[in-house]
């Protein structure tokens, strides 16, 4: 009852957004709404610490709402950082992570996101935050190697993610559901330090939805000096799961935790975690 009431709902919607698009009046105020929408912002408190966010839709007010309880793995992890740390946020979505890491952390951030439905959002957090001295956005995905690919999104919601750079499978191994795509450039991890000239990172966080395994697969130069990574898996994704566990270990790290969301209990995520590595000195 409730599917069919969001999708009459979201059928009417339609409609009206076709009828005015019919009319400059109409055009004129659609535009109006979806100015608007992208000007609505909510603060969240965290550690003493104060952030705003954008929240254009419904997606990035929950990213919001659960930012203290969704990842606490994360938010722990990023507070033990040393300040003025070098970070990677290979998956930054609109930036949460990127933004706390930054603010909290004085840390030197480098947020990789090449959903062009999230950049946006992504640039403007960070300038909300007043962050765009410490964080710079990398438009382009990260793979093994330097290829012309297209990158296969679920999605084209702002805050969306479940998206995969030149692979069919998505977060699970499975067949991805695609809904968009468009042609663009990936680059592997050493290419990202040696022709972009990018810091390489004291500490990497990546969520990429299933190609994490290739990204390490592509920077075995850059992972040797690494003092951490935090990295989510699928447990039934099985190649992802033993290669991310090969290629880290490879790299002299240790797998110190694994944690995931209680709430994801029963659904399809439930053998999805974060894996939290480190180099013990």
């Amino acid at each position: 009852m409730k599917i069919t009431l969001k999708t009459c709902v979201k059928n009417i919607i339609n409609s009206l957004v076709v009828f005015m698009g019919r009319t400059g009046i109409g055009r004129y105020l659609y535009a109006q709404i979806v100015h608007n929408a992208m000007k609505q912002t909510q603060k969240v408190e965290h550690q003493g610490l104060t952030l705003t966010f954008a929240i254009p839709n419904a997606l990035c007010k929950y990213r919001i709402d659960t930012f203290s309880s969704k990842e606490p793995e994360t938010l722990e992890w990023i507070d033990n950082m040393p300040n003025g740390s070098i970070v990677w946020d290979i998956g930054a979505n609109v930036g949460l992570y990127s933004c706390y890491a930054a603010k909290h952390k004085n840390c030197q951030v480098f947020a990789f996101e090449p959903s062009v439905f999230n950049l946006e959002l992504l640039a403007r957090n960070i300038f909300l935050n007043g962050l765009t001295d410490m964080i710079t956005i990398v438009s382009l995905p990260l793979t093994d190697e330097l290829a012309v690919n297209k990158l296969n999104m679920t999605t084209t919601d702002w805050g969306g993610a479940l998206s995969t750079f030149g692979e069919s499978y998505g977060y699970d191994g499975q067949a991805l559901n695609k809904d968009f795509e468009f042609s663009t450039i990936g680059i592997s991890m050493v290419e990202a330090a040696e022709l972009l000239k990018i810091p390489r990172p004291d500490f990497i966080k990546m969520d990429v939805d299933g190609i994490e395994h290739l990204i390490l697969k592509g920077g075995p130069a850059i992972l040797q000096d690494i003092q951490g990574v935090l990295v989510e898996t699928n447990d039934d994704f099985i190649q992802q799961a033993e290669d991310t566990r090969n290629y880290l270990t490879e790299a002299g790290l240790q797998l110190k935790e694994k944690r995931r969301w209680d709430e994801i209990d029963n659904s399809p995520f439930d053998s999805t975690y974060n894996q939290i590595w480190h180099r013990s000195r």
